[in-house]
Parts: C-alpha cells; sequence; structure tokens
C-alpha cells in the first residue's frame, strides 16, 4: 500500500456494535432503536458505521440528506433509511428511486414527493411527519397540521408511517421541557386520529432521552396510541455518554450509571511525529510568535493541523500524548502541521505514534478534554474532522 500522510482516525467498529446492543438493552422490549449516521456517522465514516449498525440488529438508520440517504443506500441495501432534514426541491426523484423514507413537515415537500411518486410509477411513498412541539425548528404546529393532513388523503401516493418530534431538552436534568413535550405529542396524535388517519411509528427520543430513563414513558405513550415506539440514539452510539444539566438532585437513573461503564468509545486519532529538533532559549515558535522558548527544549513537529480538525484555539493551551506522556501544543496551530513540546519526553523521535484522541499507556483525551478547551460540544469535535483524515476500521 502506497505511504500516507500519518494523520488518520481509528474506527473500533466492534465497539460501535457493542454500544448498539447497549442501548437496545436499555430501550427493550418495547421500543425499535434508529442508529443516527448523519453527518458521516458523525465523523466516524458511514461507510464503516452504518453496516456496523446493520450487524448489531438496527433496521433503521437515520440520516440528513437525500446524499447521505444515497450512500447508506449504497452500504446497506436492506435498511430503512429516514431522510431526517427532509427533501428539498428536485430530489424526490432520487429519493424515491432509492427507497427512502422522507420527514416531511411543509406542502412544498408535499407537493415535490407526490410528483417523484406519481413520475417513477412507483407504490406508495411512507413518510414521517415531524411535528413541532416547542423547539420551533422543523415540524408542523397545531396549526398547520390540519392542511397537512388534508394532504393524506386516499388519492394521495403518500402513507402516514410515523410520528415524530425532537425532544430538545432531553439533557436537562429536572425532565420539566421532555415532559412539556410528550404532553404536546400526545395532542397532536389525537389531532390526527380525529382526522381518521393513523400512523404505525411514534419516532421519538435522541440518546439523551434513552440513557436518561425515557424509554418505558415513550413506549407507554406510544402503546396508547396502538403505536409502535422508535427512539434516535446518536451521540451514545459512538460511546459518549450525555451530559445532564443540571446535575440531578438526587441519584442519576441507573441506566445513566449503567451506561458510563459500557459504553466504548469508537474512535481514536492518531498522527505521528515528523521531525525532532533541539532550539535555544528565546526560540520563536509558529505563527506570529505566540510561543517564545524560556529554555533549551526539544521541540516534535506532527502532521496534523486545523485543516484536519485541531481546533486552532489549542495552541498553547492543550496537550497531546506521546510515549504515553502529555506534551504540550506550542505556538499557534497551523493549517496542515502543530508543534509539541516534548523536552521532558525522553527518547522522542521521527515516527512516534501521537494519540490526538484516545488512549496511550493509561493515559486518555477524551472528547470531552477536546470540547472543554475549545468551548464546544462533543458532536463539533467529531464532525469537523476532516474529509483528508482517513478512516481505517480496527476491531
Amino acid at each position: 500500500m502506497t505511504q500516507t500522510r500519518p494523520c488518520w482516525v481509528e474506527i473500533h467498529t466492534r465497539s460501535f456494535e457493542e454500544n448498539y446492543r447497549f442501548l437496545t438493552g436499555l430501550a427493550a422490549p418495547d421500543v425499535e432503536l434508529l442508529a443516527v449516521v448523519k453527518a458521516d456517522a458523525y465523523g466516524h465514516g458511514l461507510a464503516l458505521c452504518a453496516p456496523a449498525a446493520m450487524r448489531a440488529g438496527a433496521r433503521w438508520l437515520g440520516v440528513t440528506s437525500v446524499e447521505e440517504g444515497v450512500a447508506a443506500r449504497a452500504a446497506c441495501p436492506a435498511a430503512r433509511v429516514l431522510v431526517i432534514g427532509g427533501v428539498y426541491p428536485g430530489q424526490g426523484v432520487d429519493l424515491v428511486r432509492h427507497q427512502l423514507t422522507p420527514v416531511v413537515w411543509d406542502p412544498v415537500q408535499i407537493d415535490e414527493l407526490e410528483s417523484a411518486v406519481r413520475s417513477v410509477g412507483d407504490k406508495a411513498l411512507s413518510v414521517h411527519l415531524e411535528i413541532d412541539t416547542g423547539m420551533s425548528r422543523q415540524g408542523v404546529d397545531s396549526q398547520g397540521l390540519t392542511q397537512i393532513l388534508q394532504r393524506f388523503g386516499h388519492d394521495s401516493p403518500l402513507r402516514l408511517e410515523g410520528v415524530m418530534t425532537h425532544l430538545f431538552a432531553a439533557d436537562e436534568a429536572d425532565g420539566r421541557v421532555t415532559d412539556d413535550q410528550l404532553r404536546r405529542t400526545g395532542d397532536f396524535i389525537n389531532q390526527i386520529e380525529a382526522a381518521g388517519i393513523h400512523a404505525d411509528l411514534l419516532n421519538v427520543g435522541n440518546s439523551a432521552a434513552l440513557l436518561a430513563g425515557q424509554a418505558p414513558v415513550i413506549a407507554a405513550l406510544a402503546a396508547r396510541h396502538e403505536m409502535k415506539a422508535l427512539m434516535r440514539p446518536g451521540l451514545a452510539l459512538y460511546g459518549i455518554a450525555s451530559s445532564y444539566y443540571p446535575p440531578f438532585a438526587s441519584a442519576p437513573p441507573p441506566s445513566l450509571l449503567e451506561s458510563n461503564r459500557k459504553l466504548k468509545p469508537v474512535l481514536s486519532w492518531k498522527s505521528q511525529v515528523t521531525s525532532v529538533r533541539s532550539v535555544p532559549t528565546g526560540t520563536v515558535v509558529g505563527y506570529n510568535g505566540t510561543f517564545v522558548a524560556i529554555e533549551p527544549m526539544r521541540l516534535a513537529l506532527i502532521a496534523v493541523g486545523y485543516a484536519d480538525g485541531l481546533d486552532r484555539r489549542l495552541g498553547n493551551r492543550f496537550s497531546l500524548l506521546v510515549r504515553g506522556n502529555k506534551a504540550p501544543l506550542i505556538g499557534r496551530v497551523s493549517m496542515d502541521q502543530a508543534v509539541l513540546d516534548v523536552t521532558d519526553i525522553p527518547d522522542v523521535c521521527a515516527g512516534d505514534d501521537v494519540i490526538i484522541l484516545g488512549q496511550q499507556d493509561g493515559e486518555r483525551i477524551s472528547v470531552f478534554d477536546h470540547a472543554e478547551a475549545a468551548g464546544t460540544i462533543p458532536w463539533e469535535i467529531f464532525t469537523r474532522i476532516g474529509s483528508r483524515v482517513r478512516r481505517v476500521e480496527t476491531q
């Protein structure tokens, strides 16, 4: 194999499978899980993670767009693929031909899909209707619902298979917002049933809701309307348990405690030392001289920069692992390279592995460490790892 630039991520697909099976145990017996693999499987690689979800028992995959749906269909021909972000004008035919399931909430989307189904001459298309229970992002509100429901008449080629909403505050420990959203969901379903329409699936709940023990609540709501509950874990599949705010007043739910023990990180991000140099006191390091050596030092150049996803703000305030030791990032992170202080780490040489995210010799750098230092969230750390960073499957 041709040697490539030494900056890559290792994707532990067995850990992904084990995480899915663990989460299935939290949801069982009354809730099915949809594996969210949008945004290239949260930066982990859809081509690796979608098949892993299927091997673990998933029937449903969740993506953002028709484009992602086409890629998911190629990787997993037998999967049900939900296009969570809806369909845009001109995309309906591709969606129908690749047997994707769209989320809808706007008459324009229904126009696009009806036209596509009729032009392709296919059978009825199943759709999931998103309702807005308080997030004011996607979803039809209660005033617009009647107009949408009128589109599902006997002459429509669309079939309302699922009712969907997003629990936007499921990581708030008191659960009050989620309780209110679930109450509103019940009201919407009553309105749908009053129009003579029955949906088979109640598509509600993310990782935070699942780990907080909401599966039985959602399953009971679904059962009251003779529906099957479908929850949509994302981040937890990749081995990260949600943080809850504020901390639970009493003991956290048993499901959350167990998740902290059982969930396994799926991604490790690595680079290598390119070269090592010794420099005297007073040496300037990196753009604009934000670091100046106050003593003789040994510096290691590494093959990772902000174009790979290493946050530029981490220069002079974060460390990576070399030979099982934390080596400070010094100077500004460049587009393609960064510099580590390895003065106190013996025998560092070109070719040594550098752990950007993961563990080495008992030391670990977590996605939470990155997120805290960069002032962001784990989702962003994962999804901004650049496409030029190779994804390598490991067991």
